[in-house]
């Protein structure tokens, strides 16, 4: 197993780690961030969070940069990508910072176009990601983590970041989805002789 395969793995490891540090509550304490207590629990969860969606894209440079692009890694990255962000959303909704209908529109999205890229790959064909995709990945990390870190330090303004950022998420997840499957439509509608 190579060095990217190997830092994909490590991504899909950490999102239990997100995930406890995010719902189970230890008794580390809190830290102060001007008139605003931030749970250490979810400090560390959001670290780990930042770490490993970081990892997203280092795998995926080493293996183009070292000639390593493997099948193995091929499907182990989206499926850490979807692992990941699927959990801190899910996460969310239990903690109640986001709304179960945002999380749902948003992992619906991912399934469709998952979706899209199997029928594509049955015909033969590969659905690169999009800049419209890519753009949409980083939008969701920047809401997850502002949720995460309940709006944090934007709370003591007060400013609706993580507010924003979130709708922002679902405008981009949305498009970029529609976007997938309009220029892909040729794929979709192929018929077998």
């Amino acid at each position: 197993m190579n060095l990217a395969n190997k830092i994909t793995l490590a991504r899909i490891f950490l999102v239990p780690v997100v995930m406890i540090f995010l719902l189970v509550q230890f008794d580390i304490g809190y830290i102060e961030v001007g008139k605003v207590k931030l749970n250490v629990n979810e400090l560390i969860a959001t670290v780990v969070f930042i770490l490993a969606a970081v990892t997203d894209g280092l795998d995926g440079y080493i293996a183009r940069k070292n000639k390593i692009v493997t099948n193995l890694g091929k499907f182990l990255d989206p499926l850490a990508d979807k692992l990941l962000i699927t959990a801190a959303l899910v996460s969310l909704v239990e903690l109640q910072r986001l709304d179960a209908w945002i999380a749902i529109v948003i992992i619906s999205r991912e399934f469709a176009v998952t979706g899209l890229r199997l029928i594509a790959a049955a015909e033969g064909y590969v659905i690169a990601a999009s800049p419209l995709g890519k753009l949409k990945t980083i939008i969701q990390i920047i809401a997850i983590v502002s949720l995460m870190l309940n709006n944090v330090p934007f709370s003591t303004i007060p400013f609706p970041f993580a507010y924003i950022a979130t709708w922002l998420a679902v405008l981009i997840t949305v498009i970029s989805g529609l976007d997938y499957f309009y220029k892909n439509r040729k794929i979709v509608s192929l018929t077998k002789p």
